[in-house]
């Protein structure tokens, strides 16, 4: 079991951490009231690392993915992503950076109902190449491994509501792991399915950081399923209690 102050830089010679935290609080504001629901939380993820965040609900484990990913921001303390302080980021440059670096899966698969499997991956890429000066050609190689390895190579061309939801859960991971981001944030991406489908999610996350040496931070309130990451991130209460190794 680790301390949860291991937030300290690298030595010379090593990998600097793609994601460092330190001290991020997040307070929400109703009129006079305010609810803390991160405190001082701290904590280093290095490249290619597969950490699951676990805790009860209200621990303050989706507030802590929605900063994590940009999609709101700290009220103190400051997270540091590949380098880059989010903090200090126009609304605009932050959007432009979770296109490029991040990809999210979640509990509700997110697909578009309109448009086939395909056209959903298709869509994630044009959306991280918007404003591009030269718009990168999809990486058909890529989306055949992918495809391939999520056993829906034979779907590309249905539309959703035409697919399983452990079907439409591995559309949403191809979804996020086209653009080759160096980090995955996935919020409860088991959580609608049975435990076979369930497997193979997990597995392909498992995947994802070790061949394409992806990071992945998986919320999860399944211990079973944290425990396939290599670190697993404790909360409650808005603090991180404690860090644990996984089977990792």
């Amino acid at each position: 079991m680790e301390s949860t102050h291991s937030t300290s830089q690298p030595a010379s010679g090593q990998t600097p951490p793609i994601i460092l935290a330190q001290d991020l609080g997040k307070t929400y504001r109703s009129g006079k009231l305010e609810v803390p629901a991160l405190r001082k939380v701290s904590f280093s993820v290095a490249p290619g690392e597969f950490v699951s965040i676990v805790g009860p609900s209200g621990s303050g484990k989706s507030t802590l993915f929605y900063i994590l990913g940009g999609l709101t921001s700290a009220t103190s303390g400051s997270i540091l992503i590949d380098g880059v302080d989010f903090a200090s980021l126009t609304d605009a440059e932050r959007t432009k950076m979770r296109r490029s670096r991040i990809g999210f899966v979640f509990q509700r698969f997110n697909l578009l109902p309109t448009l086939s499997a395909m056209g959903n991956i298709e869509i994630a890429h044009d959306i991280a190449n918007l404003g591009a000066p030269h718009k990168a050609e999809l990486d058909r190689p890529l989306l055949k491994h992918l495809t391939q390895l999520l056993g829906i190579e034979g779907r590309l061309h249905h539309r959703p509501n035409e697919l399983s939801g452990g079907e439409q859960q591995r559309v949403a991971i191809a979804r996020a792991l086209i653009n080759r981001p160096a980090i995955i944030l996935a919020d409860e991406p088991t959580g609608n399915l049975d435990t076979k489908n369930s497997d193979a999610v997990l597995h392909m996350l498992r995947q994802s950081s070790r061949e394409l040496n992806q990071t992945v931070l998986m919320i999860t309130h399944n211990p079973e399923a944290a425990r396939i990451a290599d670190r697993i991130l404790h909360m409650r209460d808005g603090e991180l209690t404690h860090i644990e190794d996984g089977k990792g």
